[in-house]
């Protein structure tokens, strides 16, 4: 149970301080601030439960792992379940903090950091933009994952490679969807937006586990691999972030 658990407290931190830096900051931080609290909490999480779980914090990254070959189906069902109510956990807290502010907090106006398009959303781009820019950007990111975390490299530096690769990618992705790149990210806040971010919230929940599953195949069919060897599936991922 500790990866498990370890999965849903690195979840929670990354929705609650990622979304958190949009939500109570945004104003003040900018783009910028809010890209650099998403890669810092992945990156304080990998070295914290790197060890236990990987520090996947994304269905689409353990779907990855999962079709690379790295884990096991029973591994990828838990890991998915506890990075929902991770993200869950992480959007509910950062809703009371939000409410508690003396001027009051207009969810419907203000939104809890969800992920959208079109019209009166970010920099209005279409859903066509908002599908080509998602999956591009969740393949890049799982293909830096397994990368970083393959057998025979160097993982120390790992957490610090990822970190950085989504702080860019949330920096592109901000004005276009609000830069999801992970199912369970775009689900806690969505739910307590409610609306149009229910709606919307296909698209974060699809395209993202399609662009996690292609990016395993490319490693597993060793296109990308440092070496192409047949996978051996563990209870847990052979490499992680933090060793």
């Amino acid at each position: 149970m500790k990866k498990y658990l370890a999965e849903f407290l690195g979840t929670f931190t990354l929705v609650l301080f990622g979304c958190g830096a949009a939500v109570l900051a945004g104003d003040r931080i900018g783009s910028l601030g809010i890209a650099l609290a998403f890669g810092f909490a992945f990156t304080a999480m990998a070295y914290g439960i790197g060890p236990l779980s990987g520090c996947h914090l994304n269905p689409a990254v353990s779907l990855g792992m999962y079709t690379a070959g790295r884990m096991t189906g029973k591994d990828l069902g838990s890991y998915i379940i506890a990075q929902l109510l991770g993200a869950i956990a992480g959007a509910a807290v950062l809703l009371l903090i939000a409410t508690g502010h003396l001027g009051g907090y207009d969810l419907a106006a203000r939104g809890l950091g969800q992920n959208g398009w079109g019209d009166n959303y970010g920099g209005e781009y279409n859903i066509a933009a908002a599908i080509v820019f998602e999956f591009i950007a969740s393949l890049l990111f799982v293909i830096v994952f397994l990368g970083a975390t393959q057998a025979g490299v160097p993982t120390e530096l790992a957490g610090v490679a990822i970190g950085i690769a989504l702080t860019g990618f949330y920096l592109v992705g901000l004005p276009l969807t609000g830069a999801s790149l992970n199912p369970a990210r775009s689900l806690g806040p969505a739910l307590f937006a409610g609306g149009r971010a229910i709606s919307q919230l296909w698209l974060f929940l699809v395209v993202p586990s399609i662009a996690g599953i292609v990016s395993g195949w490319l490693y597993r069919s060793g296109i990308l691999a440092k070496e192409h060897v047949r996978p051996r599936v563990t209870e847990v991922p052979e490499q992680q972030p933090m060793t």
